[in-house]
């Protein structure tokens, strides 16, 4: 029991950068965000024998996120802030480039958490941490057509955001 228990908790450790990722998607804000992991970790090293040997320890780990999130949105009636883009000095290409790029950055940063809830989860989720649809789906627990329908939206308000286009409609 002893060796399943360490790779488990070596699973967990190694999905952290990940699962910080996604709660930065989903709460917009990075002090948020951590909260959300620590939240998320105490939760699973709690209820670390609910958890099937053999499946995939990041989606559970992300659905325990997404639960949590979901708690808390419930418990304080708030939607989301904009993104802190302290990584965003890390880019290093010329400076028009650079400058364009964190524009860029920016604008899709302020556009993911402009979008519903629901369709910042499965951008997040698909997207950024590139699950599957059926992954993603499970996580979310909803069926994989709405999980698809979702991310259409989802993307097509990014591209308007980002790439300016005046056909996408928002929050549909």
């Amino acid at each position: 029991m002893g060796a399943a228990l360490d790779r488990d908790r070596a699973e967990m450790l190694a999905v952290l950068p990940r699962l910080r990722r996604f709660a930065t998607a989903l709460t917009g804000r990075t002090a948020d965000a951590d909260d959300l992991v620590q939240d998320t970790i105490e939760r699973a090293l709690r209820n670390l024998d609910r958890f099937t040997p053999g499946t995939r320890m990041d989606s559970w780990m992300f659905r325990i996120a997404q639960n949590l999130w979901i708690d808390s949105l419930r418990a304080r009636k708030a939607r989301g802030t904009a993104v802190e883009l302290d990584d965003a000095e890390q880019l290093s290409i010329d400076g028009r480039q650079s400058a364009e790029a964190r524009l860029m950055l920016s604008e899709a940063a302020r556009g993911l958490m402009a979008l519903p809830e629901e369709q910042r989860a499965a951008v997040a989720l698909v997207l950024i941490e590139g699950l599957s649809y059926r992954e993603a789906a499970g996580i979310l627990d909803i069926p994989i057509g709405t999980l698809t329908s979702r991310l259409a939206r989802g993307r097509e308000a990014l591209s308007a955001r980002v790439l300016g286009s005046a056909n996408a409609h928002w929050g549909n």
